[in-house]
């Protein structure tokens, strides 16, 4: 992480996944707090498509990041184009069990 405020939000991640729950309900959780945490908008895309966004309107130019399931990619963490990089990557690989198929 860069940023104290990156490492953060990677802990209020991980508390949420600790938790667990119902797979929809833990990934919308993921992305409203990162959303909070950072003030970017954040969204998981499967297929190319938005299923839980949060922070308003897509940005025109955003980072794509593959969430891969057994060497699978099987959806996408998107954000805005200043969000930290290695916090979206480390979010999108904790992120692979709730998101697969």
């Amino acid at each position: 992480m860069t940023s104290p405020a990156s490492s953060g939000a990677l802990e209020a991640v991980e508390r949420v996944l600790n938790r667990g729950g119902d797979a929809r309900d833990v990934l919308q959780q993921v992305v409203d707090v990162l959303h909070e945490r950072t003030g970017r908008w954040v969204a998981i895309a499967i297929d190319s498509e938005i299923r839980l966004s949060a922070g308003g309107e897509q940005p025109a130019k955003r980072q794509r990041h593959p969430i891969v399931w057994q060497g699978r990619p099987i959806a996408e963490l998107w954000t805005s184009a200043d969000a930290d990089p290695a916090l979206c990557e480390r979010v999108a690989l904790i992120l692979s069990p709730y998101c697969r198929p």
